[in-house]
């Protein structure tokens, strides 16, 4: 790959499928470059806690991932998005997102993977929406683009109902953009709140591999998406 920066949202990189064992990885061996090419593949890393220094590659048996024309907005939480009680920005707080997702008393979020994750944002792969209040950082979320997936990392919130605005936001953003994966990883029962669902992981790899043939720009809108834009785009009209 060419040491110049790819365009944010772009995947100017050369990727091999493969079957690779799920296995511990010293960390000094992990670059920003194998990081991408284990998404590329399916897996991803994770360490055990903050202070750990393994990582370990992870390839779940059911996958979770968020249907981007399935994304549910309810009356409630529709009504906060189009109140004016946050702010929303794009790629703006990057770690700062990073920091409010380990900010919790169990975290997969060790030094190691700070610095690659934050390495991969400057080569543009790396993206973040972040929820405001005033001046103060509330929630928000992370994660990667290769080709037309989105492979969510964490999210965050620091007040009621941030976290739902941001992926709200993230899936209209995705589907405006032309995105055709949203993965999750997991399946939590927030994320099922919002349609999210569990696929196999073969299913999961085809989905991968046709949206590696494509290219998508997270950051290719003309201006900011209007609340009601984003209500919309759940098929919520209420």
């Amino acid at each position: 790959m060419s040491k110049k920066a790819a365009p944010h949202g772009s995947a100017a990189f050369s990727f091999t499928q493969t079957r690779a064992k799920v296995s511990p990885m010293d960390h000094l061996a992990l670059t920003p470059e194998l990081i991408l090419q284990a998404y590329a593949n399916g897996v991803f890393p994770m360490a055990e806690g903050r202070d750990d220094h393994e990582i370990f590659w992870v390839d779940p048996r059911e996958r979770g991932i968020i249907p981007l024309d399935g994304f549910h907005i309810s009356h409630s939480l529709a009504k906060v998005i189009r109140s004016d009680r946050f702010r929303v920005t794009f790629n703006q707080d990057f770690e700062g997102v990073m920091e409010g997702c380990a900010d919790r008393d169990e975290t997969w979020i060790n030094d190691t993977i700070f610095e690659l994750y934050g390495a991969l944002h400057a080569m543009g792969f790396g993206h973040s929406l972040e929820i405001w209040q005033g001046e103060q950082l509330v929630g928000g979320t992370y994660g990667l683009t290769l080709g037309t997936a989105f492979f969510g990392e964490s999210m965050f919130s620091r007040a009621p109902n941030a976290s739902k605005v941001a992926l709200a936001y993230m899936v209209a953003r995705l589907k405006r953009t032309g995105f055709t994966l949203f993965d999750t990883q997991f399946l939590t029962p927030h994320l099922a709140s919002l349609g999210g669902i569990e696929i196999p992981r073969a299913q999961y790899r085809d989905m991968l591999r046709n949206a590696l043939q494509a290219r998508a720009d997270i950051t290719a809108l003309a201006r900011d998406l209007t609340p009601q834009e984003v209500v919309q785009d759940s098929g919520q009209r209420s």
